[in-house]
């Protein structure tokens, strides 16, 4: 059999409400060169069923697994049995446009030194209405990213979306994959590790959509504040001190990515019900200065965040 050139992760439990849409986009990109490595962590309800209806469609390798509760943990295990020179992830209730595999495979053939391929995604909500747009601070095809680059973007804020990137393999297992006791930072780290590995490419156009709905791990593990709050703190204290840069550019992107972490967390509080202090947040915001605000603004995304979700929000309050 011929080699796939792409292998799609997919970590899945009880995603019987989104999994068929995910996998449909999937069949709809008509590449059978691929390979679809899904790694159920004991599912309870018809993820099984859904998967076992598409393996006449996809070539996909069901691996099922006793419940861990780690995403991470199981894509990592698919990452490592995985054959194809370049992996993406594909969450259960994400999904990709039509087109994405030709577009992103001919920019990889063009671009063979490039290590880290990704594109915008729109923001969808539980019915796949469109709720915004979710950009990438960079600069678009054909500027090929330095790693600093990449970094110095990259540290103030996680603005790369699961189902965005392409990634080569081998730099993926060189950098140790994805670190599993990162519950909820693991991505942000793990695109930190691949940008401080080479090159990137950012092709301006979205390519996939992101899902916000309540029961999302996003939403639902982000209730443990404290823990929350210290690994976004890990991750940045870590990469800051690998990014090669000058102390002052570090001192200031630590200035900035120390507020984003602020909002972060702040948000969350937000969203859990829990006490915030919206003082000491504006106090840290004014203490940025006008270069300051300018950095996060461009970086954060929040506004493209959060607009995103207040629409989810909106639209369900209608709906009822």
């Amino acid at each position: 059999m011929q080699k796939p050139w792409l292998s799609v992760l997919i970590p899945t439990y009880n995603g019987e409400n989104y999994l068929p849409l995910a996998l449909n986009s999937i069949v709809e990109q008509d590449d059978s060169n691929i390979e679809c490595i899904v790694v159920d962590d004991g599912s309870t309800d018809l993820t099984f069923s859904i998967l076992s209806y598409y393996t006449d469609k996809l070539p996909l390798r069901i691996i099922q697994r006793s419940r861990i509760g780690n995403w991470v943990t199981n894509t990592n295990y698919a990452l490592s049995v995985a054959s194809g020179k370049y992996v993406c992830f594909l969450h259960q209730d994400d999904l990709w446009l039509k087109g994405r595999l030709a577009i992103m495979k001919n920019l990889i053939e063009r671009y063979p030194k490039i290590n880290l391929f990704l594109h915008p995604s729109r923001f969808i909500d539980t019915k796949e209405n469109y709720l915004g747009l979710w950009q990438c601070p960079l600069p678009s095809h054909p500027c090929i990213i330095s790693s600093s680059m990449m970094m110095e973007r990259l540290l103030v804020q996680n603005f790369i979306s699961i189902p965005a990137p392409i990634f080569k393999r081998e730099i993926a297992l060189k950098a140790g994959g994805l670190d599993e006791a990162l519950w909820y930072t693991a991505d942000w780290d793990f695109w930190l590790k691949l940008a401080s590995c080479g090159e990137s490419l950012y092709y301006p156009k979205p390519l996939s959509a992101f899902r916000v709905h309540p029961n999302s791990q996003t939403v639902l593990r982000s209730n443990r504040l404290k823990d929350f709050q210290k690994q976004l703190e890990i991750v940045l204290k870590k990469y800051i001190n690998v990014w090669e840069a000058s102390e002052r550019s570090k001192r200031v992107t630590w200035q900035v990515a120390h507020f984003s972490i602020e909002v972060n967390t702040t948000l969350a509080a937000k969203i859990h019900n829990e006490k915030t202090n919206f003082f000491k947040l504006l106090w840290s915001f004014v203490a940025l200065g006008l270069s300051g605000w300018h950095r996060y603004l461009r970086d954060s995304r929040i506004w493209e965040r959060v607009s995103a979700r207040l629409r989810a929000r909106l639209k369900t309050s209608s709906d009822v």
